[in-house]
């Protein structure tokens, strides 16, 4: 076990990914990074905090002068506002100043939350990022977007701001539902799809010792989706061009996301919304149909939807218009010019989503 990779971070704010099989480690990063009159606050929520909280805080508490835990309720529902200003009441009243530090402890919604509080509390305060899904380990907690919803807009409000660590324990995966593994094989895959095919095959040609969750693959599989990432986030790390590849399926998956009040994770929508792009390539002449074929087997592999009843296509075009990724009004759609490279394209008409959205929708 044991792979690491430096990410470089906007200006000289660089930090390591860290892969491990237990979180014994993370006191050896501790030691490194910090001092012993920190005090830090596990910001979790109620599904994960009472899994792996105290074991947190148990590897960290000869080293750090206090620990706190602040939980908020499990949920995509609850990424807001409101949630952020409780945690910066918590830090208030426990006197946290800027030499003190927060731990996302959770999957996406944590580390997103977290983030968004550590850039803004106080004016910024260090954190790290101990991500416990798939989807937060290959995903959200890489690259530095941080944020909430803002009522029914997701991610509509936040900030670019890099942990100082990300630490991956990925024999916590072992525990992890059928669904949400399913639902971070999605961004697995899309990493494949945009900037490397023959991740892509290798994926498919390992599907059977990954849904078997063999730990040597799993490692294997996560390193490289990561480098991925790592790859094109250091190039782009504002998403000012090239990082805007990464949103690959996201644009109709986030519209998917809405008219479905979240009750679908993300990395279904993101299946969903990866077909439906595809599509659109097909039609396009970019991708040839046999490719097409096989992108929709991989996410049915995987359990992922690769078509989605009562939406209405009508709806979800007009979401897609109130995307944070608009520029003066055109949505820059993301496109396979061919398997394993994606391109960004702002030529794409009403009528094109309308039937890529179709292809993925069934008709009762």
């Amino acid at each position: 076990m044991a792979k690491q990779m430096f990410m470089k971070g906007i200006k000289e704010d660089g930090y390591s990914i860290l892969l491990e099989c237990s979180f014994e480690k993370l006191l050896e990063q501790w030691k490194f990074l910090y001092n012993k009159n920190q005090k830090v606050c596990i910001v979790t929520d109620s599904n994960v905090g009472p899994l792996y909280s105290r074991e947190v805080s148990a590897v960290l508490k000869k080293d750090v002068k206090e620990i706190f835990v602040f939980t908020f309720p499990a949920g995509e529902e609850n990424k807001t506002l409101d949630t952020v200003e409780s945690l910066y009441s918590y830090l208030i009243e426990n006197k946290f100043d800027r030499k003190d530090i927060l731990i996302a402890l959770g999957g996406g919604v944590v580390g997103d939350l977290t983030g968004y509080g550590a850039a803004t509390y106080l004016r910024g305060i260090h954190y790290i990022q101990i991500p416990t899904t798939l989807l937060s380990q290959v995903d959200s907690s890489i690259g530095g977007k941080t944020g909430v919803d803002f009522k029914k807009y997701k991610n509509m409000v936040g900030a670019f701001y890099m942990p100082k660590l990300v630490y991956m324990n990925i024999d916590v995966l072992q525990s992890l539902d059928e669904r949400q593994f399913s639902s971070g094989m999605a961004e697995i895959i899309k990493h494949g799809l945009i900037r490397d095919h023959s991740f892509f095959q290798w994926i498919s040609s390992n599907a059977e010792n990954i849904l078997k969750r063999d730990i040597k693959t799993i490692e294997e599989m996560i390193y490289k989706s990561c480098f991925i990432k790592k790859e094109i986030v250091e190039l782009d790390p504002t998403e000012q061009g090239e990082r805007a590849l990464l949103n690959f399926g996201h644009t109709i998956g986030h519209a998917i996301e809405k008219i479905k009040n979240f009750q679908m994770l993300h990395g279904e929508c993101v299946a969903l919304g990866s077909v439906a792009a595809a599509y659109i390539s097909l039609e396009r002449k970019l991708l040839k149909r046999e490719e097409y074929e096989n992108i929709k087997h991989i996410f049915k592999s995987f359990s992922l939807p690769i078509c989605i009843g009562n939406c209405s296509p009508e709806e979800i075009v007009e979401i897609t218009k109130l995307d944070k990724k608009m520029e003066e009004g055109i949505v820059k759609f993301i496109l396979l010019e061919k398997m394993g490279k994606a391109v960004i394209d702002k030529s794409v008409k009403e009528e094109e989503l309308l039937k890529g959205i179709k292809e993925i929708l069934l008709y009762e």
